[in-house]
Parts: structure tokens; sequence; C-alpha cells
């Protein structure tokens, strides 16, 4: 059975940020729509073929995370107030660690989502600069596995992945939740943090 973890596992998230012009707003929300349909498409294709082995399956999820997620500004803000604490090395590690530890968990379970769809509910603005997109994903006989909303903004030209919640569940904000326990359980120390996430990627455990 999927759980929540899986679905936000295989959950992708493209951004795209508000025009100044009212008259934008429309083609913003249709380009942002096109965009997670198009994105949702190529994950699918790519990494539920069951037949590939890991290490391609591997090298596919990190192109998808690279050209999609913003994952330095995903990273940060999951970090929350213990980035400004860490040294430039500990925020670099962490980074490399988030990254790896994203395909970890992950690029195992996209197996699980081969014939499923995305269907697109909506689109509304969000705040200044963000775009959600409302959708759903459906199982092979049409019925719906869970919501799915997405959070799209614009990043230096590039639309990048900001967040995405499941049945109402933001993804980024479990994370920077589980990465401030684990600091607050270590004392405060972030290279608590560290030792964790290197055990789960070495393990490859969720």
């Amino acid at each position: 059975m999927l759980t929540r973890r899986d679905i936000l596992a295989g959950c992708m998230t493209l951004a795209l940020v508000l025009a100044a012009v009212p008259g934008h707003a429309a083609t913003a929300q249709e380009e942002a729509r096109q965009l997670i349909e198009s994105l949702a498409d190529k994950a699918i294709a790519a990494l539920t073929v069951k037949e590939i082995p890991r290490e391609e399956r591997v090298k596919r999820f990190r192109v998808l995370l690279h050209e999609h997620f913003a994952v330095k500004t995903i990273g940060r803000w999951v970090m929350g107030r213990y980035w400004r604490k860490a040294t430039d090395g500990e925020r670099t590690e962490f980074l490399k660690l988030f990254e790896n530890l994203l395909v970890s968990i992950y690029v195992n379970r996209f197996a699980n989502y081969a014939g499923v769809t995305l269907t697109v509910i909506k689109t509304a603005t969000k705040g200044d600069a963000d775009i959600i997109v409302y959708s759903r994903i459906l199982r092979p006989d049409g019925s719906s596995l869970a919501r799915v909303d997405w959070r799209v903004r614009k990043r230096k030209g590039e639309h990048k992945v900001i967040d995405v919640m499941v049945e109402g569940v933001s993804l980024g904000q479990t994370q920077r939740s589980e990465v401030a326990s684990v600091i607050r359980r270590n004392g405060g120390k972030i290279q608590s943090l560290l030792d964790e996430m290197r055990k789960k990627v070495s393990n490859g455990n969720a």
C-alpha cells in the first residue's frame, strides 16, 4: 500500500511567479498548469519502469531533481533558524546530504506509481509570488489516490519546485519540523543532525 510519504516522493513541484500586470495572472496560472502536467508525465514515464536498474533510476531522479527543484532554497527553509547558526561547512554538507537523502529515500518507490496519472483541478494565486496548482493523483482504474497541491514560484528566471502538499500536509513543513526536533534532542548541535542524515543516506532509510 502506498503511504503518504510514498505519495510525497513521487510528487514534484514547479514554480511560477505572478506578473505585476493583472492581465498576465491568467497566463501565469495556465503556464503553471501546463508545467505541472508536463513534469508529472516526465516523472512517471522516466521513473516507474520496473525493469530499469537502481543506478539508472537514481540518475533519472537526480536529473529531475536538479531541473525542477530549488534544492538549496528548500534546504535552507527546512533548516530554519539553524541555518544562520551553521558554519559554511555545515551548510554545504547539509545541502549535499539533503539532496542525497531525497534520492536515497524515494528512488526505489517510484516503481509503485506505474499506471497512475495526474489531473489538475484548478489553479490559484497565493501571496505576492506563488501559484498553487490543485490536482489529484489517480489510480489506473480512475479512482483518487491523493489530493496534491503544488506550490509554484519563479526563481532567478527558472521555474522551480518550492513545496508540495499531500492531503493538506506540507512536505517542506514536515521536514522542517523533523530537522528542528533532531537538533533540539541533541542539545542544539547541528553535527548531530548531519550524523543522522549520513546514516540514513548510507542505509537508504526513510
